[in-house]
């Protein structure tokens, strides 16, 4: 493969983004858009090209006896601090990276056709800042796109922050509106907190390996643990300390417990924003991250473990919490928290004794599936907010007559995340389950309440919308209805890709080792009928509570109150972090030494300041500038030298 195509998929974005960030403002704003869309759409096809490349021609530099190879198409140097320590900005082409960038590109084109019509109030008119809109989305493609192609993990540490400000300037795109702002610097600091566990990961792992490049760290990993054995701190050994505290980078980005609290309050950016960061591309970096140094932590148990619980804890309680939510942006935010932890939760079970770590083909299945499906509700959720006019659910109900093609296409996103045959995340997500079953029942059962909880609050959330009770607002032109075609051809599309994503031989393309895995070979039929009926079960009771409007809902809230309410409250995790930072942080550590800044510190400077010019003061009569005067002085002085030097030598 030449340079050339893998060039241009990094090259364009980033030339979108400087012409319309510097140019934008003289542009008409339609053409901004399509100048956006002509871009992404572009890459969308190099991207398409590439993969197709990679996975299909056979090229022996892809693969080799059967195994698919890691392929750095470019790599040029940086920095260079040693002979072995060096800093590369490349392009490496492998099965996760392929896959990223048709996941990528394909979410990223439709975000920008949907947007043509999403940025546009009732009256047709463009948003203010529609360029500054589109000059963003191109940025943030260009980060994720250089993140998931790096060669080396510095290079994807420097991408990995430029997708953190390009994400803070999309949530905070309404600048004017102060819970955007807010939102926006909220998600800045917590993932900053986050990033620098990962800086910290990064400094320990290369110190003992000598090296930042993917491939040297994942083709002999047992050198890695050679390296770093005998190197302890804590009772850990150095390669623990750097695995974990690179997946408390992942933590951040991924929105996994405790750092989690930036993903709900990011939904207050436009809601295209949310389908692009926040439910296909940015929010599974964390993800990608594990995924693509799995050898390495395939010799640190403890991390896998680690990963593995954080992830479980993070996937239930985002699903209880969706399941209370009103919101109907917010139940997707959590749903996504509790979809990342699901694809965490597989990468952490993993293991080459079980079905040849099914459960890195499983994430990244699931991972690829569910961008597609994600993307869709969220984009469906924006067309029925742009319809309606509220995030509430309850100004909606019954639209489903009034917006038949998001009712269907709603529908399908609902039925693929719920794990409904023959959707996609129905095969996505029973290999995840497998793969859970293998390693620990525990873990099976747990993960299994998670699916049923999630079938729930889908089908909840589709019921309250969609039926429940007719639609109260008046007939006429400001009924609701299907928004135009560059906001329903996206839903559609994504509608398609969902109800056949399922099918790709996933296991044939993406897996840790490159050696095919026959994912029907070893598909089980018996967890997957459990897995079917365990979301069956989920839709029903949605089913009986939400179809049509009662008392069910409100008796069960009567039932479980406190339940409800700390559901609905989010655990309290928001008020636990203004606690922390207010009363605590603020109160008690940060105002003591603001107090010793002031008093003593500055205090101290004042002082000196102070003595300096009260010495000042008395003495600059001596520079006076009057001659007379200093011949006066003159005088005095010799004589008194005169003086003392006669009584000296009497």
């Amino acid at each position: 493969m030449g340079v050339t195509i893998p060039l241009l998929i990094l090259v364009i974005p980033l030339f979108m983004f400087l012409l319309l960030g510097l140019a934008g403002m003289k542009m008409k704003h339609p053409v901004a858009g399509i100048l956006g869309c002509l871009g992404m759409g572009t890459v969308m096809l190099l991207s398409y090209y590439t993969a197709y490349l990679y996975f299909f021609s056979g090229d022996a530099a892809f693969i080799a006896d059967g195994v698919r190879q890691q392929y750095t198409v470019f790599n040029v140097t940086w920095l260079q601090f040693t002979e072995h320590l060096v800093i590369k900005l490349g392009f490496l082409l492998d099965p996760i990276s392929a896959m990223m960038l048709v996941v990528i590109s394909t979410v990223s084109f439709m975000v920008h056709l949907y947007s043509m019509g999403y940025m546009r109030d009732h009256h047709g008119v463009w948003e203010t800042g529609f360029q500054r809109f589109y000059a963003f989305l191109s940025l943030f493609s260009f980060s994720m796109l250089g993140l998931v192609v790096a060669t080396n993990i510095f290079q994807m540490y420097i991408f990995w922050e430029l997708v953190g400000a390009s994400s803070y300037l999309l949530i905070g795109f309404y600048y004017t509106k102060p819970s955007a702002v807010a939102a926006s610097k909220k998600a800045f600091i917590v993932t900053r907190f986050a990033d620098l566990g990962f800086l910290i990961g990064i400094l320990i792992l290369s110190y003992y390996t000598k090296t930042f490049d993917f491939i040297a760290l994942t083709s002999d990993p047992t050198a890695v643990l050679m390296s770093t054995e005998g190197a302890t701190f804590l009772g850990g050994s150095a390669l623990t300390w750097a695995l974990v505290l690179i997946f408390v980078g992942g933590m951040g980005k991924s929105a996994m417990m405790p750092l989690h609290i930036w993903l709900p309050d990011a939904m207050e950016g436009p809601t295209p924003v949310s389908a692009l960061i926040h439910a296909a591309t940015m929010v599974v970096a964390g993800v990608f991250l594990v995924a693509r140094l799995f050898p390495v932590y395939l010799m640190e148990e403890f991390a896998l473990q680690w990963i593995t619980v954080v992830g479980a804890i993070t996937a239930l309680y985002a699903a209880m919490v969706a399941c209370a939510q009103v919101d109907i942006k917010r139940v997707l935010a959590f749903s996504t928290i509790s979809q990342i932890a699901f694809m965490m939760v597989s990468l952490g079970v993993a293991r080459p004794e079980i079905h040849d770590a099914a459960g890195y083909m499983a994430s990244m299945f699931h991972l690829f599936t569910h961008a597609m499906f994600k993307a869709l509700l969220f984009l469906g959720a924006g067309a029925i907010i742009h319809a309606v006019g509220s995030n509430d659910y309850t100004a909606m109900h019954g639209l489903r007559k009034y917006m038949p093609v998001t009712n269907w296409t709603f529908l399908i996103g609902c039925l693929a995340i719920a794990g409904i045959i023959p959707f996609s995340g129905f095969w996505s997500k029973d290999e995840i389950l497998a793969a859970c079953f293998g390693y620990n029942f525990v873990a099976y059962i747990w993960m299994s309440l998670v699916a049923g909880l999630t079938a729930f609050y889908m089908f909840r959330l589709y019921f309250l919308i969609f039926w429940w009770k007719e639609h109260e607002t008046p007939k006429g032109e400001h009924a609701p209805h299907d928004q135009a075609w560059t906001m329903t051809l996206p839903l559609v599309f994504l509608a398609a890709v969902s109800c056949v994503a399922g099918f790709i031989p996933f296991g044939d393309l993406v897996t840790w080792d490159g050696k095919p895995y026959d994912i029907m070979h070893h598909f089980d039929w018996g967890i997957a009928a459990i897995s079917l009926a365990i979301a069956i079960v989920g839709i029903g009771v949605a089913w009986v509570m939400y179809r049509k409007e009662n008392n069910l809902p409100e008796r069960m809230r009567q039932a479980l109150p406190r339940l409800w309410t700390w559901c609905f409250h989010r655990f309290y995790w928001d008020e636990l972090y203004q606690f922390v930072t207010h009363k605590i942080i603020f109160a008690r550590i940060c105002r003591p030494i603001a107090w010793f800044d002031r008093h003593v510190i500055d205090g101290s400077m004042d002082g000196m300041a102070w003595v300096t010019n009260k010495a000042s003061d008395s003495i600059k009569g001596l520079q006076s500038g009057q001659v007379h005067r200093y011949a006066w002085i003159y005088l005095v002085g010799a004589l008194l030298l005169g003086a003392i030097t006669v009584i000296c030598l009497m």
